[in-house]
């Protein structure tokens, strides 16, 4: 199964899943391999409300709908993590903003130079940063900010090379295409 068709089967069993009402549409859903994010967007304050004022509905909003839904998805999220084997984090985007309720920290291993180290090193000088992992995933945010435009097209590329192999031959089948099996010229 290829990414794109499990990512539309983790969509739809939790689009089926979840109650009515609680957001404008179907959520969002995004997944690495380790967790599935699940975003659903509610409604926006309203357009005249001055902007310190919307700041804190938005956020009275989210801490809202976090404490009314807890009990249930937490439950929705064991069904979920038993079926898909992967943790579920939700969060919701209301008014443009994305509020996450719970997400993953997951380590990643990583060999860097003295160079890169440094530029860790100086950020935790500095106090941008407590350390150097916290360092790393700053100088990691600070890329995908930046490069928002960029990584969309690498993905959608990743995507396409996804659609391509999986319409390929079985490579795990043990079975060789007829233009390269043995004795076929």
């Amino acid at each position: 199964m290829s990414t794109d068709d499990a990512t539309a089967q983790v969509r739809g069993w939790f689009t089926g899943r979840l109650p009515e009402g609680w957001f404008t549409g179907a959520p969002e859903i995004v997944r690495d391999r380790e967790e599935i994010a699940v975003l659903g967007t509610l409604p926006d304050p309203p357009a005249d409300t001055p902007e310190a004022e919307r700041q804190a509905l938005i956020e009275g909003l989210a801490r809202r709908f976090r404490e009314e839904t807890r009990e249930r998805r937490i439950e929705i999220a064991r069904e979920a993590e038993h079926r898909f084997r992967q943790k579920v984090s939700w969060g919701v985007v209301c008014g443009g903003q994305t509020v996450m309720f719970t997400t993953l920290s997951v380590p990643v291993m990583t060999r860097l130079r003295q160079a890169e180290r440094q530029v860790l090193d100086t950020l935790v000088a500095a106090g941008v940063a407590r350390s150097r992992s916290d360092a790393l995933a700053w100088c990691v945010r600070l890329v995908g900010k930046n490069t928002d435009e960029w990584l969309a097209e690498l993905r959608d590329a990743l995507q396409h090379v996804d659609r391509v192999r999986s319409a390929g031959p079985d490579v795990n089948s043990g079975e060789r295409p007829a233009e390269t099996a043995p004795g076929k010229d």
